[in-house]
């Protein structure tokens, strides 16, 4: 097969996960480009999402959203031409988008990796084999913590039932992605969010040996060191002192047990997912 295919690094998983800080810090590697969540951006708006960030791109909001990058979308060497180029062409297929997307990189021709990290995206790993080389994260926070930090969310909201209601949704859509990455073509690495925040230098060793490139120890403090463009992803890319180190948010120790979220581990098929998806590195005691 072509060595020139296109080389796509995919993280998929539920969103407040750690995509983000995990996109950044993968950027601040000098053959990995960060791209956030490109998958968002680059599908076509439907009616009625004129007031959403990606169709606003279309428009003057790429002269005000600034890019991670450090100058504002329009003016970005990857995300200005493109944003430009989808106000013409914005009915054409994603195999194009993003071909075209990695085609007019700076970075096209060397030996580099684009990551997106739109978590929640299933069409960009369906992409071919012929023209992308393709890699999938699919990145997994423990249930217990996942859901104690939706369901706070979701009691903020008014919601009924928030702990379980989150609980059923970090099983469906976890569900969902293992199935669709066995049915995939492309190599998956499983990584917990645990493992990730708790053991930074490690995970990210592995990947990078799953990736045959040397770790590099700027990794560890993505936002000095990250050359991402993300312009849609969680606002940690812009705040300085959260994005300078990897570090885990806890939060969840704090609650009184027994809670819905550590409840779930009770039911065998929550807790066999959990170990699989979360632990399976082995990096952390547990």
């Amino acid at each position: 097969m072509s060595s020139k295919r296109l080389k796509l690094l995919l993280i998929r998983g539920l969103g407040h996960s750690g995509t983000t800080m995990l996109d950044l810090a993968l950027g601040a590697h000098p053959q990995i480009i960060g791209l956030g969540e490109a998958a968002r951006i680059l599908v076509m708006p439907k009616p009625g999402d004129e007031h959403r960030g990606p169709s606003q791109l279309r428009g003057a909001h790429r002269f005000e959203r600034r890019c991670t990058c450090g100058v504002v979308a329009a003016e970005c060497p990857i995300w200005g031409p493109q944003l430009e180029w989808l106000r013409l062409y914005d009915q054409v297929p994603m195999q194009e988008k993003v071909q075209r997307l990695l085609l007019h990189s700076p970075h096209a021709g060397e030996a580099v990796w684009h990551v997106d990290s739109y978590q929640d995206d299933l069409e960009m790993t369906r992409l071919p084999e012929a023209m992308f080389d393709i890699r999938i994260i699919h990145l997994v926070r423990d249930v217990r913590s996942w859901v104690h930090s939706r369901a706070q969310a979701g009691r903020k909201a008014g919601q009924r039932w928030p702990a379980a209601r989150q609980l059923a949704r970090w099983w469906r859509v976890n569900a969902k992605f293992e199935r669709a990455f066995r049915q995939s073509p492309y190599p998956v690495f499983r990584l917990g969010y645990e493992e990730f925040a708790l053991q930074p230098q490690s995970s990210l060793q592995l990947l990078c040996d799953w990736l045959a490139i040397d770790f590099q120890a700027t990794m560890l403090a993505p936002g000095l060191n990250s050359s991402s463009h993300i312009l849609a992803g969680n606002r940690v890319r812009f705040d300085a002192d959260r994005s300078r180190s990897i570090a885990y948010d806890g939060a969840w120790l704090g609650a009184q047990a027994p809670t819905a979220a550590h409840l779930g581990l009770l039911m065998p098929g929550v807790a066999r997912m959990n170990r699989r998806l979360v632990y399976s590195n082995n990096l952390l005691c547990r």
